[in-house]
């Protein structure tokens, strides 16, 4: 793997809603979302549709089936940045595709993305 694959934990036990990081060297670490800050560059923004239309019209639960891929990651643990106004959102029970106000985003190349807590942001 030579970039950074960052998704969100849904999956039940001790990492739970936590963010899932599979390094460029293959380490695969969680991190709590109120305990640290990830700051992506050059990311993707991927997504499986099949599997999300799936769950979006009620044939299956979850699955996984988005995640953010950068080619560098920061983690900081102090000194966050504030998200301001441009969440990307991804719920494939609301909308199968990740979403920026009503823009679908899947596949987009985006320069620089930071988690808040549970949520991710668009810095422009």
């Amino acid at each position: 793997m030579k970039n950074h694959k960052v998704r969100f934990n849904l999956g039940r036990g001790e990492n739970y809603m936590k963010w899932k990081v599979e390094h460029k060297n293959g380490w695969v670490r969680y991190y709590n979302p109120a305990e640290v800050q990830l700051i992506m560059k050059d990311c993707v923004l991927k997504n499986n549709r099949t599997a999300a239309l799936k769950i979006f019209t009620g044939e299956t639960t979850k699955v996984v089936c988005a995640w953010v891929i950068c080619k560098t990651l920061e983690i900081k643990s102090e000194g966050f940045t504030e998200g301001g106004e441009n969440r990307i959102k991804y719920n494939p029970r609301n909308l199968p595709y990740w979403e920026l106000n009503g823009t679908d985003m899947d596949s987009s190349k985006v320069n620089e993305i930071i988690s808040v807590d549970y949520g991710l942001y668009l810095v422009k």
